[in-house]
């Protein structure tokens, strides 16, 4: 059983910052991308940011120069520093992972968090 499990999710003024962090924990082979994706009240989920796991990012036109995803590969774990916030990145935030879980390539599988909660009041 994989588990992702989300932290560092709050409350912040706007302008401020925040680190979200995510460890994925279980029988794993390897990961390969991992990302981060958020969903706003009445909106779709959509994509923050994603790495591979030779550290090659992209990002969401909206956090481009203000958002920064790494990952730490020996321990699973993924990151988001959020600088400069605005209220339009209130959203929760969910964790995703594109794993294999055994030496077979078709044991390929997508996990997601549990979701953290984000607000920027203004």
């Amino acid at each position: 059983q994989v588990q992702l499990v989300e932290s560092g999710g709050g409350l912040v003024q706007a302008g401020g910052s925040l680190t979200l962090s995510c460890a994925a924990s279980g029988s794993i082979f390897c990961i390969t991308a991992m990302g981060w994706y958020r969903q706003a009240p009445g909106k779709e989920r959509e994509l923050v940011a994603a790495i591979t796991s030779r550290g090659s990012a992209n990002y969401a036109d909206s956090v481009k120069g203000r958002f920064t995803i790494s990952r730490d590969n020996a321990n699973n774990t993924v990151y988001l520093q959020m600088n400069s916030l605005k209220p339009e990145d209130t959203a929760v935030y969910y964790c995703n992972a594109g794993l294999q879980l055994t030496r077979r390539s078709s044991s390929w599988t997508v996990s997601w968090g549990q979701g953290t909660q984000v607000t920027v009041s203004s």
